[in-house]
C-alpha cells in the first residue's frame, strides 16, 4: 500500500505524518493522533457523529481520506474549548441538556459551530436544516435545537 507524508494543522497544532493511501481521516484523528472526541457511528456518512471542520466546512470524516486533509486546517470537538473554558456551543449543550447519551454530540457541535460561523442568528428551521445530516438516536432534537439557540445568543 502506498504511503504519503501529510502536513495537517489540527486545532491549531501542525502535524506531519506518514499514512497509507486508504486511511480515513476519522481513523487518522482517533488512532494516529489520539483525538477520540470524533466518534465513528456508521462508517457510511449516514449519522454524522464523525463530523469535523475541514478548512471551515463540516465534513463527515468517515468518508474523507487523511491524504485529502494534506495542507489543510482541521477542527475537531477538542478544538472548541479554549484555556479550560467551554465554548458557548459546549456550554449551550450543557445548560440546555442537549447532550443526551452524548454519542452524536461531537458531530452536532461541529455542525452547529459551522452554522453559527456563517449565520449567527439562525431560525429554528435553519438549525434543524443544518443538523439534519446528524442523527440522534436517543429521544429527539428539541434540546439540541435549544442548545444551538442558547449558543447563538451567547456568541453575540
Amino acid at each position: 500500500m502506498a504511503q504519503h507524508t501529510i502536513h495537517v494543522t489540527i486545532n491549531g497544532t501542525a502535524h506531519e505524518a506518514t499514512v497509507e493511501s486508504r486511511l480515513l481521516l476519522v481513523h487518522f484523528l482517533r488512532d494516529v493522533l489520539g483525538l477520540t472526541g470524533t466518534h465513528i457511528g456508521c462508517d457510511t456518512t449516514h449519522c454524522g457523529a464523525c463530523t469535523v471542520l475541514l478548512d471551515g466546512e463540516p465534513v463527515k470524516s468517515c468518508t474523507v481520506l487523511a491524504v485529502q486533509a494534506d495542507r489543510k486546517q482541521v477542527k475537531t470537538v477538542e478544538g472548541l474549548a479554549e484555556n479550560g473554558n467551554l465554548h458557548p456551543i459546549q456550554q449551550g449543550f450543557w445548560e440546555e441538556h442537549g447532550l443526551q447519551c452524548g454519542f452524536c454530540t461531537p458531530g452536532m457541535m461541529m455542525t452547529s459551530y459551522a452554522l453559527l460561523q456563517r449565520n449567527p442568528n439562525p431560525s429554528e428551521a435553519e438549525i434543524r436544516q443544518a443538523i439534519s445530516g446528524n442523527l440522534c438516536r436517543c429521544t429527539g432534537y428539541v434540546n439540541i435545537v435549544k442548545a444551538v439557540q442558547h449558543a447563538a445568543a451567547n456568541l453575540k
